[in-house]
């Protein structure tokens, strides 16, 4: 199947994606800021880059978009075009992703992460409810959480 836009509309388009300070990302912030947690954003020396860095937890919190990590949900779907391409870039993103998590979690820091079909599509669950989960994770002993979309929790 061809692409319906043009190479430049494409680049156009592709550019505009945005890798940090995502709506998802943001909601998530601004509810724990709400509530008066305070974090470190983005930072660079840790594993994965993290979105938010919770310090006084040990808590590291992932807002990860589901075609970009090839998450195993509805937001998800391989292209059909630039097979090989796209193929690669996102099972290298999982490969970094596992990586990053090992790296992170032989170490005192706590992971979560928090998918964005938690926050957005037909599977999405209340933010309330995300921003909840969340609140109890950082305030427990929990390594490693995963939130996502249906109210599953892993």
């Amino acid at each position: 199947m061809t692409d319906i836009v043009t190479p430049e509309a494409r680049s156009r388009i592709m550019s505009g994606i945005r890798g940090k300070d995502t709506k998802p990302e943001l909601v998530i912030r601004k509810g724990l800021h709400s509530m008066g947690f305070r974090y470190k954003l983005h930072v660079i020396n840790l594993p994965g880059k993290p979105d938010l860095v919770l310090p006084r937890y040990s808590a590291i919190i992932f807002v990860n978009g589901c075609f970009w990590h090839g998450h195993d949900c509805h937001l998800f779907k391989w292209p059909s075009t630039r097979i090989d391409f796209w193929h690669k870039k996102i099972t290298r993103n999982q490969q970094k992703d596992t990586e990053n998590l090992s790296a992170l979690l032989d170490t005192s820091w706590r992971v979560l992460v928090i998918w964005e079909c938690a926050l957005k599509g037909k599977m999405r669950r209340p933010v309330e409810s995300v921003l909840e989960e969340t609140v109890v994770w950082i305030k427990s002993e929990s390594k490693h959480l995963e939130i996502k979309g249906g109210g599953g929790l892993e």
